[in-house]
């Protein structure tokens, strides 16, 4: 295994390793104002939600690593603390791109991007017409982690309108993870895309109180077939089908089969013997 003191890494070397680790990572496109009025909008993938009541979002405008310069997303913030937060999704992504270059003090990146201004309703930055959800914000706290390149800025900001573009719903009313098809940052330039043929569904623990691997038949846990998410899935259950399972290879394959299509106790019907 490959150690790393982060403290022995140049700031650019640390921050691919963290970056490229530390994926997918959403991407907030923030947009500012300043006093003078002048419009900025930038995305940051340092983001995510941290609360729900109040529901809070988290973004940071870092100090540059290569000359520890700061961003015009900050310095509007703390001229006029109040953010637009947009989502992207993939058909936005090239033109988001666009918007990351550092243009001057300025210069709208509305304008550079072609993205769309929109009124908003409680807040003075305009909403992104483009993005499926946009989250009107006022900033709580800016928060500096540090001086020197690299160093992030917490804006800590809490959301006082939603507005949500009716195409991205489902017909139960709420967002459609396939429609919205939203965009992720890795590392380096890569970004990832949740369209549907990368989601999938996992049920959540707290659905099932599941009995937990450690109470799997030994010869379900040491199969040569089955693997971590297999057991994983298996073990998700209130209990168990049965006291007796095959230990055969061929219904192991038969029953991963199964569940490939999420179909646990289906599996579990064809690995009990009683």
């Amino acid at each position: 295994m490959k150690i790393i003191d982060p403290k022995e890494l140049s700031s650019p070397q640390l921050q691919l390793v963290m970056q490229s680790a530390i994926a997918p990572r959403p991407i907030a496109l923030a947009s500012t104002i300043n006093a003078k009025g002048e419009i900025n909008l930038s995305p940051f993938s340092f983001f995510n939600m941290f609360s729900t009541k109040p529901p809070i979002l988290i973004f940071s405008p870092s100090r540059r690593v290569r000359d520890n310069t700061t961003k015009h997303t900050l310095h509007n913030l703390l001229e006029v603390p109040e953010v637009v937060i947009g989502n992207i999704n993939y058909n936005m992504v090239q033109q988001v791109s666009l918007a990351s270059t550092e243009y001057e003090d300025g210069v709208n990146e509305f304008v550079k991007s072609g993205l769309t201004m929109k009124p908003a309703e409680l807040v003075k930055p305009p909403l992104i017409a483009e993005s499926p959800v946009n989250f009107e914000c006022k900033v709580l706290e800016i928060k500096a982690l540090g001086d020197v390149g690299g160093s992030g800025n917490l804006i800590i900001c809490e959301v006082v309108k939603i507005h949500i573009q009716e195409e991205f719903l489902g017909k139960d009313g709420n967002l459609d993870q396939n429609k919205l098809d939203l965009v992720a940052r890795l590392g380096a330039n890569y970004y990832s895309r949740s369209n549907a043929g990368s989601l999938f569904e996992v049920p959540k623990p707290l659905v099932t109180k599941g009995i937990g691997y450690d109470q799997l038949p030994d010869v379900i846990k040491n199969s040569s077939i089955f693997t971590g998410n297999n057991l994983g899935m298996l073990a998700n259950v209130e209990s168990l089908p049965g006291t007796d399972f095959s230990s055969e290879e061929n219904i192991h394959i038969k029953a991963q089969k199964e569940l490939h299509q999420n179909n646990i106790a289906k599996a579990w019907e064809i690995l009990k013997l009683d």
